[in-house]
């Protein structure tokens, strides 16, 4: 047998060994093994052999840490070389906002709610964010800095969702409880509550501001979801309900407007979604959503900028652009995320959470979607993959993953609204198609909130 140690090496092991047996009593072989190496009381005495005392055991355990930490490293290394080879070049230098994804460690960690937050929504111009918490406050914070700001009450009980949006210049956060009520804040004015419109006979789920283009484009109106199975849509500056959307089986857990605000995507605990065309007096469902085999719990409508690769995930050569919804997204209970088309035909299933999907949102540059789930991650879906997940952050909070929201996008210096991915589009003032000065700015912002009590930021 070939000899692995040196001859300095061997004879520290063979006093290591000697040491060992003697420290534990087994004397005889120690005697014997002390006869075989000719390590005599003399060249081996009782003083040197103490400093061999628990060196066995040491060297021992160490190497097994160290096997354990190897393996560790060998995995996420495999993780890490995964997400290499899908990446493309410019997402290699994560320069090209287009091609920027989210990265742990968060830049913040967003701490003082005292109940899990279960929403969070970025003001269109300033670093402000607004947090919801079961504890029934809204919290508002400096996402740049990550500073609280101030804390919002009103509510009394769980905040479920809150919104940024409202006129053009007059920008108002709305916040939605189970308490039954909508709230109206004005940032402008330290956050008072301008008005709290009554209505729905159960917990309110989901508000969203509905974007200029719809009854006179004046981006008064508001669409809240809520448990007593209906959609209302709100005129803000009256505080009247306007209309109310009657079709769903069950609670409606979410909604999200079109950027023309023609359009309203709604999910249900009846396991459908549907799409409604609020523009005609008395909406009804354009497209329902069968697929699903649990609870809808979230839904986003996806960019134009994300049309070609849904397109040809769909199997159509030339991407539609007919409509403001052309592809939509929804995610259930059942882990699932799906993907449709305008006429209610899912394209794709992703499968990959193994929880809950509770909130998605398309990156503003068209080529992912991006998921958070009860698995505590947040997932990041390739479209130019066939929906591929290329990253998983899988320490994205401790806890169940409830919200997510990106931040708005930026045209000359000023935002267009509140980010559902939309180019930043989605509540709040739109883009108009002929605005002059190109393209949005993305913003490489992203919040999400958590059961664990924690808001964190994400950001280049």
């Amino acid at each position: 047998m070939s000899q692995i140690l040196t001859s300095r090496q061997a004879e520290e092991l063979h006093r290591a060994i000697i040491a060992y047996l003697t420290a534990t009593n087994l004397t005889s072989s120690a005697t014997a093994l002390r006869a075989e190496l000719n390590l005599g009381e003399d060249v081996f005495d009782p003083a040197t052999a103490k400093k061999y005392e628990g060196l066995l055991e040491k060297k021992w355990t160490s190497v097994v840490r160290l096997q354990k930490k190897i393996m560790e490293l060998e995995s996420r290394n495999s993780v890490l070389q995964s997400e290499l080879d899908s990446a493309t070049p410019t997402s290699r230098q994560n320069k090209d906002p287009v091609s920027w994804l989210p990265k742990s460690p968060a830049r913040h960690t967003l701490q003082s709610h005292r109940n899990p937050i279960t929403c969070v929504a970025f003001h269109p111009i300033f670093s402000s964010l607004a947090s919801g918490s079961e504890d029934q406050t809204i919290k508002i914070w400096d996402w740049e800095l990550g500073e609280l700001e101030r804390t919002i009450k009103g509510h009394t009980k769980a905040v479920l969702d809150v919104d940024y949006g409202g006129p053009r210049g007059n920008t108002l956060l709305a916040s939605c409880s189970s308490d039954l009520t909508i709230k109206l804040w004005d940032p402008a004015d330290d956050y008072k509550n301008i008005r709290t419109l009554p209505g729905h006979d159960h917990s309110v789920s989901a508000v969203r501001f509905i974007p200029s283009g719809v009854a006179g484009g004046s981006g008064n109106l508001l669409v809240s979801a809520s448990r007593d199975k209906t959609l209302r849509i709100w005129d803000v500056s009256t505080g009247y309900c306007v209309k109310t959307l009657r079709g769903h089986a069950e609670w409606v857990r979410d909604v999200c407007p079109s950027i023309d605000g023609r359009f309203i995507l709604s999910t249900s605990d009846d396991y459908t979604g549907r799409l409604w065309d609020v523009s005609i007096p008395n909406p009804e469902p354009k497209v329902t959503l069968i697929g699903h085999e649990h609870v809808v719990l979230c839904c986003t409508i996806a960019p134009a900028t994300a049309y070609v690769h849904l397109a040809t995930m769909a199997g159509i050569k030339k991407p539609p652009v007919t409509s403001s919804v052309e592809f939509m997204a929804t995610g259930s209970r059942d882990k699932t995320i799906r993907l449709w088309d305008a006429r209610g035909t899912c394209i794709k299933t992703l499968v990959g959470h193994d929880n809950w999907v509770r909130g998605l949102v398309f990156h503003p540059g068209g080529k992912y979607l991006l998921s958070v789930a009860d698995d505590y991650t947040l997932r990041c879906w390739d479209l130019t993959q066939e929906g591929r997940c290329v990253k998983t952050i899988g320490d994205a909070h401790g806890h169940f993953v409830q919200c997510i929201r990106w931040a708005p996008s930026v045209i000359k210096d000023v935002a267009v609204a509140n980010g559902d991915g939309q180019n930043g589009q989605t509540n709040g003032t739109p883009k108009k198609s002929g605005n002059v000065g190109g393209e949005a700015q993305i913003r490489c912002v992203i919040a999400t909130g958590s059961v664990d009590l924690n808001v964190r930021i994400f950001a280049n």
